[in-house]
């Protein structure tokens, strides 16, 4: 594979006059970063999906390419002081990759010196490079690039002296290569390419992408089923930078919940297979615990004011974004998360199906002369109820074996959703079946277990642009 022009052009701005960028602020417009995004865009078309380059016909475009990516780092580095640990181990770390042959690479040195979660200051800006897949995106580990800034507003700061989460970092897109270019809205370490895994001390969320898409979505779909929404659920719909701080909170507290509570598994269930409805209740559960709490942080700063006291500006504005996230939470489930993606094994779906029923069922949602409405005074408590029995099926499986906790947790999702026509686990799952490994039982789940209801057929197909143009999407956008 020959390098075309552009990338040729790209990498002589590199080694030509360097160009002055004065700080990390404009980064994205300069030539050094269009030149790596360039070069690791260029590279990923002769890498193969475990990421090394398997062709020797084209290592010598490979070397060229990662010397760009070199050269490019070591001009950006002087604007990322507090990232330079790292980014000396990423051109160690590609150099060591080109000069033993463009095997399957391991950046494990540049991974463990990348620790963000140390510096969560708001606005701070990160340059990441790293041979890495992206979830929702693409499986193959190529070199992706992305540029980023942490969102980290002092209400936040204060609160998580409450909410505890040490590896939780708050993201905004600023420019990336087509991996990103997708439904990814994570960047998480174990998607490196590395030899070892290592203790992970951070994850992180692109809070720009999950707001965006969400008013983009809730928009569409408020105005398709008649929704009334609320004066401040309005409010996220028409400020960005209020919806991503709504996204931060909520997604502090989710991804704390994943370690906490009464669990009878791996919290994360990286080295389980299990049937994907378990998936479901595990998202669903850390969603409503966000709920929840904002629903008690609601409380006790409202009875506060009342009570004639001043609160802080932090505390005004967590006040202001604990009754965001309550809508933020039941709007994404109910509108983006059930239609969203295929309808094989979406977890995520299910979870936002059965959010709509369960709230449908005991009466606080309506659907009525093809109307969507809220008895919003009461949707709080029905929630909390939610989780409260997701909980109860948690704390109760504890005492359970494994598969009965499987069966237990189907008859919590059946008994809301009414499963396929076809479905084995509905009618019974055979003895050989019960009697046999846990295989059996997963086999055993149709593809789609649970199907959207006639009400989600119709939006789907409503909604299925909308959700299309979502790909990509960042808060600029």
């Amino acid at each position: 594979m020959s390098i075309t022009h552009a990338h040729t052009g790209a990498m002589k701005a590199i080694v030509g006059e360097p160009e002055v960028v004065e700080d990390a602020g404009t980064v994205e417009h300069s030539s050094h970063w269009l030149a790596l995004k360039d070069a690791a865009t260029a590279l990923q078309g002769i890498q193969a999906q475990d990421g090394s380059v398997p062709d020797p016909a084209d290592h010598g475009d490979a070397r060229d390419l990662v010397e760009a990516i070199v050269a490019a780092i070591r001009a950006l580095a002087p604007l990322f002081p507090h990232d330079g640990e790292y980014l000396a181990a990423s051109v160690h770390d590609f150099q060591r990759w080109a000069d033993g042959g463009f095997e399957v690479p391991n950046f494990l040195a540049s991974l463990v010196a990348f620790q963000p979660q140390r510096q969560r200051v708001d606005g701070i800006r990160h340059l990441v490079i790293f041979p890495m897949y992206t979830q929702n995106g693409s499986r193959s580990r190529f070199v992706e690039a992305v540029l980023v800034e942490v969102i980290w507003p002092e209400f936040i700061a204060e609160l998580e002296t409450r909410y505890t989460n040490g590896l939780f970092v708050s993201l905004r897109l600023v420019d990336f290569t087509p991996g990103y270019d997708t439904n990814s809205a994570v960047l998480f370490p174990e998607t490196v390419a590395m030899r070892e895994i290592p203790s992970f001390t951070w994850g992180a969320i692109f809070q720009d992408r999950e707001a965006a898409r969400y008013r983009r979505v809730v928009r569409a779909a408020s105005d398709i089923t008649k929704l009334d929404l609320p004066v401040d659920a309005a409010r996220l719909l028409h400020d960005q930078q209020l919806a991503e701080k709504t996204f931060v909170m909520w997604d502090l507290i989710h991804d704390r919940t994943h370690m906490r509570g009464d669990l009878p598994f791996d919290p994360f269930m990286i080295k389980q297979r299990m049937p994907y409805f378990l998936y479901s209740l595990e998202e669903l559960r850390c969603d409503l615990t966000a709920f929840r709490e904002c629903v008690t942080i609601q409380r006790e700063l409202q009875a506060r004011v009342d009570a004639g006291e001043h609160l802080s500006a932090a505390e005004a504005e967590t006040l202001d974004q604990a009754g965001l996230v309550q809508y933020a939470v039941i709007f994404d489930r109910i509108f983006r998360f059930a239609i969203t993606g295929s309808r094989v094994r979406n977890y995520d779906g299910l979870g936002g199906q059965l959010l709509f029923a369960w709230l449908h069922q005991r009466g606080v949602l309506h659907w009525t002369d093809t109307a969507l409405a809220f008895d919003w005074d009461d949707v709080p408590a029905a929630v909390v109820t939610l989780g409260t029995a997701i909980d109860e099926l948690y704390w109760q499986s504890i005492d359970r074996p494994k598969l009965a906790h499987w069966l237990a947790a189907y008859e919590l999702v059946r008994g809301v959703l009414t499963p396929h026509p076809a479905s084995a686990w509905a009618q019974g799952l055979p003895r050989e079946v019960l009697a046999g490994p846990p295989k059996g039982y997963t086999d055993a789940v149709l593809d789609d277990e649970f199907p959207l209801s006639m009400f989600y057929e119709a939006l789907e197909k409503k909604m299925r642009d909308v959700i299309a143009s979502t790909s990509g999407i960042r808060g600029a956008d």
